[in-house]
């Protein structure tokens, strides 16, 4: 009996595959989620009509569509990979031709009821066509130069894609969820190495064309490295953001000022405190033992999709499930980077937090794929 033929023979069937799901992994999602509708309420001042609820529509209908993509074999997944990901990247040169444009970048679709960002599905086509290359690929073949090759050209499409909209963000994000299911797929390490090499070469690069026709960056894009490096250099203008960030961080001492207590998001010192700063809002009202109840819960989410994968004897179930959550780690690790000044600010939402559409949903037809995994996994 083949792999495909036991999955199939011993998959459950009907209310089975509910009782299968991963059930303390959708109630940490939706104690995360809750965090942010308390979160988004107290922000507009006790209005919920403003951001909470629509977000919690948003979530309502993407918890539905996980709970959906849960039940659909995953084998059916891994099949739909290559048409999913080619979608994702046609979308994409949708966008760099016919995209709305919106604080000077043009990387959505406005299809009237919601702002589609095509370059937050391509985060999850790529980790699921790189899974399906990898169970298909011989692992004795994982590091020879021409299969190496394949998968690069695989992130390096869309990456490029991304970076003309442009949304450094998101690229450095499939670049790192691409090498991270690269790496545990087993591709030697020496292409690891050269990849390092070439990464310091390009940062030098940046820094040497800057002010030349052939500069690495838009000039936005160093002014927020000049910021991150410097952000007192320009208080009231560049720096303005992160400055008022690290004030509300700093402020919440160790038990917070309070729910709705927070004097700079209720006093609107804190620009994009809904979306990517919202963290801040949240280390102001509650303090450090509030933000650090956050962090433990997104740690038990990624231990939870570590250990699914782990158990996992289907090898594109577990590289899916572990590209998946390379994705939330990344959102987590450079948002969290951005806002306490450790990273320049590159517009990455806080997973399940910041208010927006796009990347919520995405992000739960991506936890849907993991409960498919985990549902329809041998056992």
């Amino acid at each position: 009996m083949s792999f495909l033929e036991y999955r199939v023979k011993y998959a459950p069937t009907g209310f089975r595959k509910v009782l299968y799901l991963n059930w303390p992994l959708v109630v940490l999602i939706v104690a995360v989620a809750s965090v942010g509708f308390l979160m988004l309420y107290s922000i507009a001042g006790g209005n919920l009509d403003l951001w909470a609820r629509p977000q919690m529509e948003r979530f309502g209908a993407g918890m539905v569509l996980m709970f959906i993509v849960a039940m659909i074999p995953i084998w059916f997944w891994r099949s739909m990979s290559g048409l999913a990901y080619l979608v994702a990247l046609v979308l994409l040169l949708f966008v760099e031709f016919f995209g709305d444009v919106g604080m000077g970048a043009q990387r959505w679709i406005d299809l009237g009821f919601i702002r589609l960002q095509p370059s937050e599905m391509m985060k999850f086509t790529l980790v699921m066509l790189l899974a399906a290359y990898y169970d298909w690929l011989d692992p004795k073949r994982v590091s020879q130069p021409l299969y190496v090759l394949i998968p690069v050209l695989m992130i390096v499409a869309p990456t490029v894609l991304v970076l003309l909209q442009p949304n450094l963000g998101t690229a450095l994000m499939l670049l790192l969820a691409g090498a991270t299911v690269m790496f545990v797929a087993g591709v030697s390490l020496w292409y690891f190495a050269g990849v390092l090499s070439l990464g310091i070469g390009t940062i030098a690069g940046v820094f040497l064309t800057r002010g030349t026709p052939w500069q690495f960056l838009h000039d936005y894009q160093y002014r927020r490295i000049d910021t991150f490096l410097d952000p007192g250099a320009d208080p009231l203008g560049a720096g303005y953001n992160i400055i008022q960030a690290k004030i509300a961080l700093g402020s919440g001492g160790w038990g917070g000022k309070g729910f709705m207590q927070g004097t700079q998001s209720r006093l609107n010192f804190l620009p994009e405190k809904h979306t990517d700063f919202i963290f801040t809002t949240l280390a102001e009202e509650f303090g450090f033992v509030g933000a650090f109840s956050l962090l433990v819960l997104y740690a038990l989410i990624i231990g939870f999709c570590l250990v699914a994968a782990w158990q996992n004897r289907d090898r594109f179930s577990a590289l899916l499930i572990i590209g998946v959550v390379a994705n939330f780690f990344f959102y987590i690790a450079v948002n969290l980077s951005m806002v306490m000044g450790m990273a320049p600010v590159v517009g990455v939402p806080l997973p399940l937090l910041s208010y927006g559409g796009s990347a919520m949903m995405v992000l739960l037809v991506g936890f849907g794929l993991v409960q498919s995994a985990h549902v329809h996994r041998p056992r």
